[in-house]
């Protein structure tokens, strides 16, 4: 191994280093963890249980990676956490691994950038791309699809699903799952549109964002029949993979219902 190691940090012997680990000042780490290639811990960072941390992630300093999980219901049964490859963690970010009812793992993907005081507990799974602004907190059993911004000092409940693509507001609480490419705000968070922007930026063409607004309107802004009802009924006419993606997600078993448009503000907003 070749690498940097202040003198000050505090590594377990059974600790497991990738080439040109980088850890600064303070930093603690315990003897489950292994970190990959060109991992920088940049100083007081504290990382212990069995966790995994992918190549040329950065930790900031103070954040707290693999402790215990915060559920009652733990009973110290042997669970990860595993974190994807060149992540960006800031400061006093809190990730917890799994637990017995959510299969032993929480799961982070790659090229995530968690913001200061984000949290993301037990049993969670996050995609690719995924952004949590400052103190955006994740409860437990939380799905996370690829490419989902989640706004400052959001909160979302717990065995929510977020669709990939989706924006979720600043100071939103998310209690029910979100749809793909769907935009939520407000305080007890309502559907109000599609993320358009994310999906420009992402360079979806524009006849599958046509198709998705469309669709968007069949499920949302039309009375008389279910939700899952609707779905199934356009299931059939879907072309494209953001119109399959999307009826999928709301066709797949969910244990919570869905963000709907507010009763005063059912029109899409046309930009995240």
């Amino acid at each position: 191994m070749t690498g940097t190691i202040h003198p000050t940090a505090v590594i377990d012997e059974g600790a497991k280093l990738g080439t040109g680990v980088v850890i600064g000042p303070y930093c603690v780490v315990g003897a489950q963890v292994k970190l990959g290639d060109r991992v920088r811990l940049v100083s007081h960072v504290a990382v212990d249980g069995e966790t995994d941390i992918g190549e040329d992630t950065e930790i900031f300093p103070f954040a707290s990676i693999g402790h215990r999980p915060q559920d009652k219901k733990f009973n110290g049964e042997n669970s990860r956490l595993t974190i994807g490859k060149r992540n960006v963690i800031r400061e006093h970010v809190t990730m917890n691994p799994g637990t017995e009812g959510g299969g032993l793992i929480t799961q982070v993907g790659n090229d995530c950038l968690f913001m200061a005081s984000s949290h993301v507990a037990h049993d969670c799974n996050i995609g690719n791309n995924v952004i949590l602004a400052n103190n955006a907190t994740l409860a437990g059993h939380v799905h996370v699809g690829d490419s989902v911004i989640l706004g400052g000092l959001s909160a979302v409940h717990q065995f929510v699903r977020i669709g990939a693509y989706a924006f979720i507001g600043g100071m939103a609480a998310v209690e029910k799952d979100v749809i793909p490419y769907g935009m939520v705000i407000g305080e007890r968070a309502h559907l109000a549109g599609l993320n358009l922007v994310g999906l420009k930026r992402r360079n979806v063409e524009r006849d599958a964002i046509h198709a998705l607004r469309n669709l968007y309107k069949q499920l949302f802004l039309q009375s008389g029949r279910t939700l899952n009802d609707r779905a199934n009924a356009l299931n059939a006419a879907a072309k494209t993979a953001e119109e399959r993606y999307l009826l999928d997600f709301i066709l797949n078993d969910s244990s919570r219902s869905f963000c709907t448009p507010a009763l005063d503000k059912a029109q899409p907003r046309e930009a995240a």
